[in-house]
């Protein structure tokens, strides 16, 4: 061929596109992006591990209660029912006296009084006394989750939260990884041991945040901002439509989640005639994954808008456990638990985030605590209803219902979660 005749036309030449140090540093060592954090943050992971460390009463009050006092079973269960009852009480009112008085006060008042009522409960002997007992230790200990979910939004930049919020629930994961095995020793030699226990790590967690110096937080949350702020009304959430539908898809979601603690083991033992210590396994396999994974997937997925997140957690929620309807290899079963978890570790930050963005700078604690309150309603709700379905249409409809809702939850999440948009990754151009 010969060669053209037309001018040759010399475009400007674009620079080549490299990717910051700090980002590429974060792919290849997806913990590394951790270390940005303000040190509020993880005063936080140390206090939640600390705490969830020491979390041993509640996953034992059943027994506490059948063994030391004398409850008939289905008392015993009530108790546990009031605690979830009074969490969709409280939690709430955390949130709202997080924006009212600080997060932080409430953080700690929280952890203190509830340390303190873990030391009285084992004097409460009558229904009545274990009943008022149980009130005030979720009322104190459900207040604290929405005012710490509101300071992580106080401190960190909007670009970090996912990677914050995915911080705490490892704390979280860490200490129970602790907690219930530690408790499930002590309950074998004293259980008022496990209430001392339980009870000094909760005092120490408070201290933690007592006595470790917190700078101020600027302009939300702030002691001069809530003096001197606009009075903040309830109304605020109740006119937030897409706020209302985005709980609606918390709740959903939330009754899926819950069923690994109420159908799944039924179904485990009952249908597939596996052991419990298969199911005690699966929980293994889920705390691993999350200790192990959150983090590095949530660093990987940043560029990712909390949309997305939300809509793909959701939806493996709803295909890990509808997955049930048609599997029932212990290996199908792995396989499930494990679609899910990857569901529960792009949701649950993702969630937190989007709240977050959304939520008016003086509601912010207010809204974790509608947060709060949509999870606590499922956990109440969830178990109950997976367990009638399985109980009275057999597994295949209960797994078939827990795919439908979690499908109509991420519907649910894809129309009230637009208004999320975190910051694209950055490319900088080589001078």
């Amino acid at each position: 061929m010969g060669l053209t005749t037309e001018p040759t036309v010399h475009e400007p030449r674009r620079p080549p596109t490299r990717w910051p140090s700090s980002f590429a540093d974060s792919r290849l060592n997806p913990w590394r992006g951790l270390g940005g954090l303000p040190r509020e943050v993880w005063l936080l992971f140390a206090t939640n591990l600390i705490n969830r460390a020491g979390m041993m009463v509640l996953p034992f009050l059943v027994l506490y209660l059948t063994r030391e006092r004398g409850f008939s079973p289905a008392r015993a269960g009530l108790m546990l029912a009031l605690y979830g009852a009074s969490a969709i009480v409280f939690g709430p009112i955390g949130g709202r006296l997080s924006d009212r008085i600080g997060a932080l006060r409430v953080m700690r008042a929280a952890l203190v009084a509830s340390g303190l009522v873990l030391l009285v409960f084992p004097m409460a002997k009558s229904f009545a006394a274990v009943a008022a007992m149980t009130v005030l230790w979720s009322a104190s200990g459900e207040m604290f989750r929405p005012a710490s979910l509101a300071a992580i939004t106080h401190v960190v930049a909007p670009e970090q939260r996912r990677q914050a919020f995915a911080l705490n629930r490892l704390a979280i994961n860490l200490g129970m990884s602790i907690g219930p095995a530690l408790g499930g020793f002590l309950a074998t030699v004293s259980f008022r041991a496990m209430f001392a226990v339980d009870a000094i790590t909760t005092l120490l967690a408070g201290a933690v945040l007592a006595l470790t110096p917190w700078r101020a937080f600027s302009g939300v949350n702030s002691e001069a901002a809530n003096r001197n702020g606009e009075s903040i009304g309830s109304a605020t959430i109740l006119r937030d439509n897409l706020f209302l539908i985005f709980l609606g898809g918390v709740f959903l979601v939330g009754v899926v989640f819950f069923q690994h603690e109420s159908a799944l083991p039924l179904y485990l033992v009952q249908n597939l005639n596996l052991s419990p210590a298969f199911y005690g396994m699966l929980f293994t396999i889920n705390t691993l994954l999350i200790v192990a994974l959150e983090v590095p997937l949530i660093t990987a997925t940043s560029h990712w808008s909390n949309t997305r997140s939300l809509i793909i957690g959701s939806m493996l929620f709803a295909i890990g456990f509808g997955a049930l309807s048609v599997i029932a290899s212990p290996a199908g079963v792995i396989a499930t638990v494990v679609v899910w978890t990857f569901g529960e570790m792009l949701l649950f930050p993702a969630m937190a985030a989007h709240m977050a963005e959304i939520a008016p700078e003086n509601r912010r604690g207010a809204y974790m605590g509608a947060y709060s309150m949509s999870l606590s309603l499922a956990l109440t709700v969830g178990p109950w209803m997976g367990t009638q379905l399985l109980a009275a249409f057999g597994p295949v409809t209960v797994w078939s219902v827990m795919f439908g809702l979690g499908a109509l939850a991420a519907v649910l999440m894809a129309y009230a979660a637009p208004r999320a948009h975190p910051p694209p990754a950055v490319a900088v151009a080589e001078s």
